[in-house]
């Protein structure tokens, strides 16, 4: 299909495309603490994960990312969430989640914040991110090739509320 016919109108609702990784080491899972002066989430907890570049698909954008933010690499990621998030009224953000199992390597601080091995039933004890309280436990018992559809928005007090179906 050529270019001029994509159907792109800026007043249709349109995403911003994200990725969030979870890397699994036996009983644990790789979290990174936000550094104290990030703008958003600081001190928390959240998994790895960023923004699409421009010429990324989703896969390449994950592996960057978790390589920027850990300093680990990961052959084996697997698509195993889609997040559609409700921002503004023409404008969402599409989260890809990926999993995968850590095959050795030594993490690194980066700018990001501090990533972590946290066990798994101690994951709610941390400060986490709004979301990963309700999505984490979910994600972590999926299996290769199962996954989860969800849906974010805030209601009228900007509360987040989050629906979610798995396959």
């Amino acid at each position: 299909m050529p270019k001029n016919e994509q159907g792109l109108i800026k007043e249709r609702y349109q995403v911003i495309p994200r990725t969030l990784i979870f890397l699994i080491n036996q009983d644990k899972v790789l979290l990174i603490k936000g550094s104290p002066q990030k703008r958003l989430w600081a001190n928390r907890y959240n998994g790895i994960g960023g923004h699409v570049e421009r010429g990324e698909d989703i896969y390449a954008s994950a592996g960057r990312e978790l390589k920027e933010e850990s300093g680990l690499e990961c052959k084996n990621l697997w698509l195993c969430g889609s997040i559609m998030i409700d921002v503004e009224e023409n404008t969402g953000i599409h989260l890809f989640v990926f999993k995968g199992m850590y095959t050795g390597g030594e993490i690194v601080i980066s700018n990001e914040g501090y990533p972590e091995w946290i066990d798994q039933n101690d994951i709610l004890n941390y400060a986490l991110v709004e979301d990963l309280k309700t999505i984490l436990p979910v994600v972590l018992k999926l299996k290769k090739g199962e996954m989860i559809f969800a849906r974010y928005h805030y209601d009228e007090n900007e509360r987040l509320v989050i629906n979610y179906l798995t396959n």
